[in-house]
């Protein structure tokens, strides 16, 4: 476990306490990248960005896999702040056709289950001929919705996190780094 470091939050009055460190982001993006080369060596996958807050950890996968592949990205939306709406919505579809392709569904972070599980439904209404999700993080104890993760990054606490694309209100997605939001600063 890394050190406890903290950083005034800017604009949010949030205190932010070290989680995972850029070496152990990039430890952890090698060996999914050598789990999915294996699994899809012989395919051309399709990557699914899953916007915004995965287009950090997506960058970075898709310079470590080195296979021939392809990318889109779709929106999906359920938080206001750091609460989830319980409503969820996609915001953004995807624009290439997916029909008959191998799908990778590249997520930030599976929380309550309810999002991730709403835009699986969405691409395999498009018809892919397999679709696979690979999450950076879980956070199982907040799991309202059974969703199968089959490349995953951590497992981590149930505290709200920013940095490397994980936001809140659109701010702190520039770390290079994940934080928990210490709300009792």
């Amino acid at each position: 476990m890394p050190p406890v470091i903290f950083v005034p939050a800017m604009r949010t009055g949030y205190r932010l306490q070290l989680l995972l460190s850029r070496s152990e982001i990039a430890e952890a993006v090698r060996r999914l990248a050598v789990e999915i080369r294996k699994d899809y060596r012989d395919k051309n996958p399709m990557l699914v960005g899953v916007l915004r807050g995965g287009f950090v950890f997506l960058a970075d996968l898709v310079r470590e896999l080195d296979i021939p592949l392809s990318v889109d990205f779709a929106g999906v939306e359920s938080y206001r702040g750091t609460e989830s709406t319980g409503r969820v919505r996609v915001t953004h579809g995807v624009g290439l056709p997916i029909r008959g392709k191998d799908v990778l569904v590249v997520e930030d972070i599976v929380d309550t289950g309810r999002t991730t599980s709403h835009l699986l439904k969405y691409l395999r209404s498009k018809g892919p001929a397999s679709l696979k999700l690979c999450a950076l993080l879980d956070k199982p104890s907040r799991r309202e919705v059974e969703v199968h993760i089959d490349y995953l990054g951590f497992t981590v606490p149930d505290r709200f996190l920013v940095g490397y694309g994980l936001d809140i209100d659109q701010g702190h997605r520039h770390h290079p780094v994940i934080y928990v939001l210490d709300e009792g600063g």
